[in-house]
């Protein structure tokens, strides 16, 4: 987290689910001293681990797992505030008074939904502009290069043609976590190497080995790595996007780092994304 934030990074993601990462990051900004400088998103209303397909979507949830993140994070407000999933039998109405609650109050700032799906997000916004509330400030689905063959993880969503058409009609902030598809790009994986079944189950596709031998000639060109046009990709869309990443040590974080300075074309990022079989050279 030092050699992050010594780079100029400020915002850091987390969550009620993922153990004790709020603590790690609360303990770090108190000996630091610099919460002013940080910016938190963390995510809540997360099935138990004992539970996973029983949600957990409601007004008490969002309320009781917002206070719990302030007492990890050691402080009394964050900038983001994200539902880790949805339920889509609790009327958007209750959510979305709750959350406005949470605005007002002064304990979030901002508010999003990660893995929800496009209507439910319409629903929701059209809810709270009509009764005069917050309204999703930003999305976070996943948004990969690689596309997924099936939800890496149980009731998540990946944007769709659909959804990214409506962010870029309505420039909602897109927060992509898994956004270097599981370093499908790195190069540790090739068609024939099958060990990691996961992977395989997701990520393993012909259109998407075809975009990594793209992702391999537009990095040679520009000097570049593959996982580092990847990432770019995510960076360079017609609409606001962010990049969740999760280096394991400081070579990948400078990587991801570098990568942030990368700029692509409209017809590189369509070509990439199979969408042109010719790029179009200038």
């Amino acid at each position: 987290m030092d050699t992050y934030f010594e780079l100029g990074g400020n915002t850091f993601d987390t969550a009620r689910h993922y153990r004790h990462s709020e603590k790690a990051i609360g303990e770090w900004m108190e000996s630091r001293k610099n919460r002013d400088d940080v910016v938190i998103q963390t995510k809540g209303c997360h099935p138990v681990r004992e539970m996973p397909n029983a949600p957990r979507v409601s007004p008490s949830a969002i309320a009781d797992d917002i206070s719990l993140s302030l007492e990890m994070l050691r402080t009394d407000h964050v900038e983001l505030f994200a539902l880790h999933r949805d339920d889509p039998t609790v009327p958007v109405g209750a959510i979305m008074e709750a959350l406005h609650r949470e605005v007002e109050s002064g304990r979030v700032y901002a508010i999003g939904a990660s893995n929800w799906e496009l209507d439910r997000i319409m629903e929701a916004n059209d809810y709270a502009i009509q009764h005069n509330l917050t309204t999703f400030n930003f999305d976070s689905p996943n948004l990969s290069l690689a596309k997924v063959n099936r939800p890496r993880w149980e009731n998540c969503v990946s944007a769709d043609a659909r959804m990214i058409a409506w962010h870029e009609l309505s420039s909602l902030p897109l927060l992509s976590w898994s956004s270097q598809a599981g370093g499908f790009f790195s190069g540790r994986f090739q068609p024939d190497n099958v060990v990691d079944e996961e992977m395989v189950e997701v990520y393993y596709s012909d259109a998407n080995w075809e975009r990594y031998r793209r992702a391999q000639i537009l990095a040679k060109e520009k000097h570049v790595t593959p996982i580092q046009i990847s990432l770019s990709y995510v960076l360079n869309q017609k609409f606001p996007t962010a990049a969740v990443i999760g280096p394991e040590n400081v070579e990948e974080l400078m990587s991801s780092v570098a990568a942030t300075r990368i700029v692509l074309t409209e017809d590189e990022v369509e070509w990439l994304d199979l969408k042109r079989g010719e790029r179009v050279q200038r």
